[in-house]
Order: structure tokens, then C-alpha cells, then sequence
């Protein structure tokens, strides 16, 4: 079974990408980049123990490679292109800036969308990778208006900022690549939060307009605020609809397109079928104002009245006023074909203001979140066993690849080449070639870890599950109790 490279994973969608392709039953490979204090691997594994608190499972943990989109050669070591080449035969490049505009192109948005995307082709040409799914935008098309086909592409159409220009160059590189499969694209319209939950972790568009409504709103009483002037402020009449799309919806459909080899090679417009309209949502944002943002107190003399709260409004947006057009109508001929099984949920009054509650409720993403470090980092563990850059350049016919996946907090997935019950070399990731593997939860190897019980007291209680045969089990279990207690440990 190979692997999916995915960049972006830490974004919004991309968080979301990836925990649906885990459950999915995908082997999954992230690409992500380090953080001022926290390793590329750190930040997945935050986000990935966020998830399951959440949905209440247990999630298996991708390879993370450290590199980022912005350096040449994406900042991976040989080893890691190595590692690409061996095991990845399709990605997903879903990592964007979504910066409005950029008067230099060696800054967002043109360095993540087009200097970005054309080093990850030239990775894919170096580690042969024949299979690209591309996150690209439904507005590619500019400020077309009418019908926009999916088929559709450069027609020589005005774009409306820096961001939808990015976008476009960056598909230009991706269909004159001449990769071994036509690229699958798919272009969604607005992302906004999860439809059931409100969940979000990007606070632009939308939320922008949320968050300049609760700023304001401490200097408003209760009843002066009203969306007409937001409607207003846009020189709108509130019937003009913005084409919102629930992330989880999003991911939900490129996940079940990235197994689906009939549907490849299209351009999917992940859109609603019906845009909302401007009235909608800013009554969403009303309604969440007064219910979840404090409020100025009546006798306060310096609280600000309608006409003073539109004034501001009308001043701050003025930025975004071309991005709050009338959108056109996205044909979905392509994704209504492939996926009518995942219709689009409709993005109404209560869903937006489930949206604009979390929003407020979470302080835009400021609140501080406890991050507990996983009770036992499993990669630190494997690191102390031999390592190799080519580990089927060591192996002979004695020996086994034997796979290892430790679930949970601090887990991960290994390949641990054995000759003679010894551990010879280890390597990230699971391949084919593994003739065993080993399937546990991070909490049964800490608990094997600090001697609370053994390999075999496991495997007998079903803690431990061992998939494959050919290799004795007291020699796998041997293997496994070398793992979780190294010499030097």
C-alpha cells in the first residue's frame, strides 16, 4: 500500500483531509513545516490529538517529513526525496496562502501558490509521482459573471485580486506539466467551518466580518445593532449571494474522489448549489452579536449609536469590497456526476451563526488551548534502534519486514527490517513488503514501555493485533519487546 504526500495539513481543510483519509484506512505522508517553538511533527500530532477528543477515536498517525514550500528543494534531506520515491505515488497539494494581495511576487500569495506549487512539480518529477490532486479555487474565474463551466479555465478574465491571480498561474504550471496522469483539480468556493459543529481554525472572509462586528459591538447597546448597515456598507441590496461551502462537505468529497480512478483527471467546482445571500448571513452575524458579544452598558456616554457603527463598518471593509460581488453560478456537472451521494449541505442562517458563535465563543482562535504532550513520544523510542536511508538495501533473503503502527498520542508507523529475530535497521512508514505487522495503541506500548506487562501478555489479551504470517510468534514478539525496550534505554 503506498502513500498519499499531503501538504497543508495543518491548515483548516488540510487538518480535515487528513483525519478523513486516516479513517479512511489511507496511508498518509504530510509534508509540513516547523513552527517558531514546535517541530512539523509536533504540530500534526496537536492537531491530530485535537481530532480525537472530538470524534472519540483513536487515529492512526501519518509520516511527517519536515520541509516547506517556500525554500528550494522544499527544504527535505535525500533521504526524505528517497523516502517519497519509495512509497508515494500520488499528492495532494492543498497548502495555499490565502493572502489578498501582493505587489511583490516573492512574497504571499505568489510564494506558496506559484513558487510553492511549481517546487513540489519538480519534486513529483524527481520521485516520479504520477498521480497530483490540486486545491485550487472556484474563483479562477475572475469576475466572470453567469454560468462558469468546470471545463473552463484561462479565458482571459479579470481577476479580482492577487490571490485569484496566484491561483490561476498555479494551475497553469500544474496542466502544463506533463505529468503521467492529467491532474485532478478541484476548486472549491468559500470554505467556512464544520456544518454540524461550527469548528474552524481560519478566521478570513466571513469571519472577518464577524470579528469586526464583535470588535464594534463592545461599544454598542443592545438593539442598535443592525445588519442593514452591514448590507449597506457593501452598497449591497442584500439579495447578492456569496457561494459558502462547509469544510468538512470539501474534504468529505476530495476524500472519496482520491480512491476513485474513473473520476481522475477532471476539474471538480466544490460548490453550493444555491449561493447565500448577503442578507442571510448578515443576520447570522447580528443574531450571534448580541447573544455572544458583550456589550456596552446603556449608561455608558461614550458607547457609539447605528449611524457611528455603520460609519466604521463601512470604513474597515472597504478593502473587501470587490470580494462581497454578486458570485456567479458554478456549473457542478463534474462533482454532481461523481458524487451525488455527498450533496452539498446548505449553508443557511443557523449554520453561519453556529459559525460565527464558535467563532466569538473561541476569541477568533486566540483562546489559549492546553496541549498536553503525549505521555510517551514512540518516534523517540525507534529513533534509539539502528536506522537506514535505503532499507531494502540491507536486506537478504533471511530477512522480514515487519511493519509497526502505534496508534494515539505520540505514535506512528515504522518498517523494522529483522534478520535472524535482530533488528538490522528500521525506517518510517509502512510498505508491501511488510510480511508482518503490528497494530497497538501508544497507550499499550507505554504501558509495555515501563515493564506494566509483556509483549505476549498482550498479543493474549488482544491488545497487541499481528496481521501476516510466515515468521514464528515468539520471534515476533521477541522483536516487538526490543522495540519498547531498547538496550539503552
Amino acid at each position: 500500500m503506498t502513500y498519499y504526500l499531503l501538504t497543508g495539513a495543518t491548515g483548516l481543510l488540510g487538518s480535515y483531509l487528513l483525519r478523513d483519509g486516516l479513517l479512511a484506512g489511507h496511508r498518509m505522508a504530510v509534508l509540513a513545516r516547523p513552527a517558531k517553538t514546535t517541530s512539523a511533527r509536533q504540530r500534526v500530532e496537536a492537531s491530530l490529538v485535537q481530532w480525537e477528543a472530538q470524534i472519540g477515536r483513536i487515529l492512526p498517525r501519518p509520516v511527517v517529513l519536515e520541509g516547506d514550500l517556500s525554500q528550494p528543494d522544499l527544504n527535505l534531506t535525500a533521504s526524505d526525496v528517497r523516502w517519497i520515491t519509495r512509497h508515494c505515488t500520488a499528492v495532494v497539494h492543498n497548502a495555499a496562502s490565502l493572502a489578498f494581495f501582493g505587489a511583490d511576487r516573492r512574497c504571499e500569495p505568489w510564494l506558496s501558490n506559484v513558487e510553492g506549487t511549481r517546487r513540489l512539480l519538480e519534486l513529483c518529477g524527481r520521485c516520479c509521482i504520477r498521480q497530483l490532486h490540486y486545491v485550487s479555487t472556484a474563483y479562477v474565474c475572475g469576475l466572470r459573471k453567469g454560468r462558469i463551466l468546470e471545463t473552463e479555465f484561462d479565458v482571459g478574465q479579470e481577476m479580482g485580486n492577487d490571490y485569484e491571480r496566484s491561483k490561476l498561474e498555479a494551475e497553469k504550471l500544474i496542466r502544463g506539466a506533463g505529468l503521467e496522469t492529467p491532474p485532478t483539480i478541484y476548486r472549491p468556493s468559500i470554505i467556512v467551518g464544520d456544518s454540524r459543529t461550527g469548528r474552524t481554525s481560519a478566521f478570513h472572509g466571513f469571519y472577518a466580518m464577524v470579528k469586526l462586528g464583535h470588535t464594534l459591538a463592545s461599544r454598542m447597546v443592545r438593539g442598535s445593532i443592525d445588519a442593514a448597515w452591514m448590507i449597506e456598507a457593501f452598497g449591497k441590496s442584500g439579495r447578492e449571494g456569496k457561494n459558502f461551502v462547509p469544510v468538512d462537505w470539501v474534504s468529505a468529497v476530495i476524500t472519496d474522489l482520491l480512491t476513485r480512478p474513473k473520476h481522475h483527471g477532471k476539474t471538480y467546482h466544490l460548490t453550493a448549489a444555491e449561493a447565500t445571500p448577503l442578507a442571510v448571513w448578515s443576520r447570522a452575524i447580528q443574531d450571534a452579536l448580541e447573544r455572544y458579544s458583550p456589550l456596552a452598558d446603556p449608561s455608558d456616554p461614550t458607547h457609539g449609536d447605528a449611524q457611528w457603527c455603520e460609519q466604521v463598518f463601512r470604513r474597515e471593509v472597504e478593502i473587501y469590497r470587490a470580494y462581497w460581488q454578486d458570485d456567479p453560478l458554478f456549473d457542478r456537472t463534474h462533482t454532481a456526476a461523481a458524487a451525488p451521494h455527498l450533496p452539498c449541505p446548505t449553508v443557511d442562517h443557523d449554520m453561519l451563526y453556529r459559525m460565527a458563535r464558535f467563532a466569538i465563543q473561541t476569541n477568533f482562535g486566540k483562546s489559549p488551548q492546553r496541549r498536553r504532550p503525549p505521555d510517551l513520544e514512540i518516534a523517540d523510542q525507534v529513533s534509539r534502534l539502528p536506522t537506514a536511508n535505503a532499507i531494502q538495501g540491507l536486506q537478504g533473503p533471511e530477512c522480514v519486514h515487519v511493519g509497526l503502527q502505534v496508534n494515539g498520542p505520540g505514535g506512528g508507523q515504522w518498517k523494522l527490517l529483522v534478520c535472524d529475530g535482530g533488528i538490522l535497521a528500521t525506517e518510517s512508514g509502512i510498505s508491501d513488503r511488510c510480511q508482518v505487522v503490528f497494530h497497538l495503541t501508544s497507550e499499550t506500548f507505554r504501558r509495555l514501555a515501563a515493564r506494566e506487562m509483556s509483549v505476549s501478555q498482550a498479543v493474549h489479551d488482544g491488545q497487541i493485533a499481528i496481521t501476516g504470517n510466515g515468521t514464528p510468534a515468539p520471534v515476533l514478539e521477541a522483536v516487538l519487546q526490543t522495540v519498547v525496550t531498547p538496550e539503552d534505554a
